[in-house]
């Protein structure tokens, strides 16, 4: 079965600009793409997108194999932790505008390639990136991802998504340009002298919401800050449902949810309900499409997809899929290698 590209998500053009982080050390980048269910093929087709869990999981695994958070963009590594190096450098600043003087001045300790800065001017804000050398292949990805670091992690500390009022990137619109409203703001500047956002300065003098103990949390789980813009008023399920769809080894229990989340497990269970979910339900979910992928793009037997999936043997498996789905598991994988 040939794999569709999305419709949506996150453009194949950045998951290219990890693989060029693999080849720059040498380093064969398939297993990684397997990791994070991203079909190899995906990087023939211009137009490809992955889902943000799966960019999500192939960030996590290629800084912590590739021993650079940068993933290969400096002309040195930054080591994993290093960007939560910065985030604990500014978690004890009275207010945002503190915070990110403090995070784009350390930003120089790391690495002298780029130049973070934050500017005053007419009650605007602007957090800019400048080049102090060619990034020459890594350009967009890295100038992207800075910015998306910076800001997620401010909308985080204020626990707010802070509207932008424009973003501005020194290269011609790349034909994924759709997706950089998502990320950044409507109001979009191409071939501009340099990277930057830019939004209303009076969000400089809020305070932090956040402390050492939330930060210890976020930093688990601190790429989708990168992934997708922060969210505080995201349906709980939603978010569960994100989680859940990670290429993780297991479904993450109530207790993991509700600590990621800052929450109690109690609070948990009663937002699902009042939301008309419940956990018990997501999970069966998140199981079953766990076991539809792996039957539609694997040739592992019947009975470890069951396993992976999170199902306790093959025979469970068979009469939930079966009730689920109306076929058999061997039947639902003929029918998808042939559509």
């Amino acid at each position: 079965m040939t794999p569709r590209p999305a419709s949506v998500g996150t453009p194949i053009a950045f998951v290219k600009g990890i693989c060029l982080g693999y080849a720059k050390y040498g380093v064969d980048p398939a297993p990684a793409l397997q990791k994070a269910q991203i079909p190899p093929s995906l990087l023939q087709q211009p137009d490809a997108r992955v889902t943000p869990a799966q960019f999500e999981a192939l960030s996590f695994v290629a800084m912590q194999e590739l021993d650079d958070e940068a993933l290969g963009w400096f002309s040195r590594r930054l080591p994993w932790g290093a960007y939560g190096l910065l985030c604990r450098a500014s978690i004890t600043s009275a207010t945002l505008g503190l915070a990110l003087r403090r995070w784009t001045r350390h930003h120089r300790i790391l690495v002298d390639d780029i130049l973070l800065t934050l500017d005053v001017d007419d009650g605007v804000a602007k957090i800019s990136v400048r080049e102090a050398r060619d990034l020459g292949a890594f350009r967009e990805f890295c100038l992207v991802t800075l910015l998306r670091y910076v800001l997620g992690y401010a909308c985080w500390a204020v626990d707010f998504r802070i509207p932008l009022l424009r973003a501005e990137f020194p290269f011609s619109a790349p034909p994924h340009v759709d997706v950089y409203s998502k990320l950044f703001a409507e109001n979009l500047r191409f071939d501009a002298p340099c990277a930057s956002v830019c939004f209303d300065a009076a969000f400089l003098e809020r305070a932090l919401q956040r402390d050492e103990a939330a930060l210890q949390k976020m930093l688990k789980r601190a790429l989708p800050l990168t992934v997708l813009p922060y969210r505080r008023d995201q349906r709980l399920s939603t978010r569960v449902k994100m989680v859940m769809s990670m290429p993780k080894a297991e479904l993450p229990a109530a207790q993991d949810l509700a600590e990621g989340f800052n929450i109690s497990t109690r609070t948990l269970h009663r937002q699902l309900s009042k939301e008309g979910a419940s956990l018990r339900d997501l999970q069966k979910k998140a199981r079953m499409d766990r076991a539809k992928e792996g039957l539609a793009r694997s040739n592992q037997p019947i009975k470890r997809v069951a396993h992976a999936a999170g199902f306790q043997n093959e025979k469970a498996f068979s009469r939930a899929f079966r009730q689920a789905m109306g076929e058999t598991p061997s039947a639902y994988r003929k029918r998808m290698r042939h559509s």
